[in-house]
């Protein structure tokens, strides 16, 4: 699956994933508080592109309340699943209570699982880490207070809250997790350092994982969930061409255009291009060119002298 990942997976990206294999994806966090008082960015963000299925939503918060007020306009668009975020380490959203704050209180996570299990069957999802720091690991007693409460899906992503997104994640921390939970019939994805297919084959094979969560990994790589099947159903896989590369970051462009208009669009892009055309020979200059272009027109010259 594609990973929630705040200012990237809006539903341009969300298409590009699915279409190279992705079986399903996270929409960018969602605000329960925004989502509650009706704002128009925040409901933004639950825009399906055409013929989306598989939209699992992130809301995030610091309490059931927000998600109590929040859950009728959320239940209007038809997530196929609901996430919680227990995992953001921005501080922007730790201070308010939530993302990874929540760490540091597992019978919250329960009191919200329940306050959204209440109100319909869709299926609960949470997102969280090992724990707060070094010395408050608690990943598997977070668990348990969000599987008790209703939760079917859990997504662990390696690291503590205080290791942000450095070092590197802890994946024995995922067999732990799996044999806690084995013939339970809850769903484990593993998060974190997920950079090949072979770091998803390990987490689903070695370390007894249901799925994957690609984040980091498939930004200008959308090409990774490919690979993945390709290395789980044949053994091997192929890489992209610099001219697949090339068309499917223009593709990927033109999306975003019909979505939200060329100026946001090339603005919102950059970030996206620039990863698609890493290790290119001459990427150099076309990143120079791409940082300035502000039309598409530009953008695919930029794009085309890689060719």
């Amino acid at each position: 699956m594609l990973a929630p990942l705040a200012g990237y997976t809006d539903k341009a990206f969300r298409q590009i994933a699915r279409s190279l294999g992705a079986d399903g994806a996270v929409s960018e966090m969602v605000s329960a508080e925004g989502l509650a008082r009706g704002g128009e960015k925040t409901e933004a963000l639950l825009e399906r592109f055409p013929g989306e299925d598989r939209l699992v939503v992130q809301l995030f918060a610091p309490s059931d309340d927000p998600v109590r007020r929040a859950m009728d306009r959320l239940l209007e668009y038809a997530p196929t699943a609901i996430d919680i975020n227990c995992g953001c380490p921005v501080p922007k959203v730790v201070k308010t209570g939530a993302g990874s704050a929540l760490m540091q209180d597992p019978p919250m996570i329960g009191r919200i699982v329940r306050a959204i299990k209440e109100r319909t069957d869709i299926p609960v999802s949470v997102k969280f880490r090992l724990g707060w720091d070094s010395s408050s690991i608690n990943y598997i007693e977070f668990a348990d207070a969000a599987v008790e409460a209703g939760a079917e899906m859990l997504t662990l992503h390696a690291r503590t809250r205080a290791q942000g997104y450095s070092g590197t994640a802890d994946k024995k921390a995922f067999r732990k997790l799996s044999r806690h939970f084995s013939g339970s019939g809850v769903l484990l994805f593993a998060s974190g350092d997920m950079f090949t297919p072979q770091d998803a084959m390990q987490a689903m094979g070695e370390y007894g994982m249901d799925g994957v969560m690609f984040a980091r990994g498939a930004i200008g790589n959308p090409f990774i969930f490919r690979e993945a099947k390709d290395l789980r159903d044949t053994g091997s896989y192929s890489l992209p061409s610099t001219a697949e590369r090339i068309d499917t970051a223009m593709h990927h462009l033109d999306l975003m255009i019909e979505y939200f208009g060329e100026g946001i669009a090339c603005r919102e892009m950059r970030k996206h291009l620039m990863a698609y055309i890493k290790g290119i020979p001459g990427s150099s200059r076309a990143k120079n060119a791409i940082g300035s272009a502000t039309t598409r027109q530009e953008m695919k010259q930029a794009l085309n002298t890689l060719r």
